[in-house]
């Protein structure tokens, strides 16, 4: 029996690449949610394979990973070289409010929820390699780095290990990205920006990286961040890289994330 009121899940006869698409009826969007996940090619007899979600950005949606990003090949590709173990690549929508929900709660709905509960139980619910056991991990970028960064540390039970892309660090920086006023999110959560959130939580989380490129005007903001982090002696991984913000650097840089997943999904 479903946990969900509504399914749909692709047909594997049109399917390509290993990519499913899933809509799923979500109490915490108040309305249907979209995931696009790859399924690796393995034997039917295994079991809890790690779930790793990629979050995307503002104007995107559960789509954008994989057919702007080719986070599927690119997974592939690592596994083929054994660089890799095989993983699932969640790939959900940000519940598709305005230009970006930013993966918080507001506008009575909660689109944190949505990621961190429905969309691992959908995946553990539609994949025959997932379950209860499934190691999972999370990581994003841009709007999907703040949501990242915010809620691996709020549900750091929950994450073996978080990993973003020129991530936004703080809500006020979706000003420059969104056409909505930031007063139009209603925020109903009280730990917004990404540091609030790893500083209530610092002696419980997971491994953290990130990187940015030098050429992103969120540069000086993802600089700031580590320098926090630093003074909370908190241990993370900080890399800066020649790059933009735009989709070349972090289909490139979804490396790093893919490799610091495997590496900790098994501890």
């Amino acid at each position: 029996m479903s946990s969900f009121h509504t399914i749909q899940l692709s047909d594997p006869i049109f399917e390509n690449d290993g990519l499913r698409f899933l809509t799923v009826k979500s109490k915490k969007l108040k309305g249907r949610g979209d995931i696009c996940f790859y399924v690796p090619d393995v034997p039917e007899a295994v079991t809890n394979l790690p779930i790793y979600i990629l979050l995307h950005g503002v104007y995107g949606s559960a789509w954008a990973w994989a057919l702007k990003g080719g986070a599927h090949h690119t997974a592939k590709k690592l596994v083929a070289e054994a660089q890799i173990c095989p993983a699932i690549i969640a790939m959900p929508s940000d519940g598709l409010w305005g230009d970006g929900s930013g993966y918080i709660r507001h506008s009575e709905k909660d689109f944190g929820e949505w990621i961190v509960s429905e969309v691992p139980l959908a995946i553990r619910e539609n994949c025959p390699y997932a379950g209860p056991d499934s190691p999972l991990c999370i990581g994003g970028l841009s709007m999907g780095g703040f949501g990242a960064l915010r809620l691996g540390a709020l549900y750091s039970n929950k994450f073996k290990a978080i990993s973003a892309h020129s991530a936004i660090t703080r809500f006020e920086e979706m000003s420059s990205f969104v056409e909505e006023p930031l007063d139009a999110y209603a925020l109903q959560d009280e730990v917004i920006d990404a540091i609030d959130a790893i500083r209530k939580n610092q002696h419980h989380l997971p491994p953290i990286r990130f990187d940015c490129g030098l050429e992103d005007d969120l540069l000086e903001a993802n600089r700031t961040l580590h320098n926090q982090l630093l003074e909370l002696e908190i241990d993370h991984i900080y890399e800066e890289f020649d790059g933009a913000h735009e989709w070349p650097y972090w289909q490139k840089h979804l490396e790093s994330s893919l490799r610091y997943f495997d590496k900790h999904s098994s501890s």
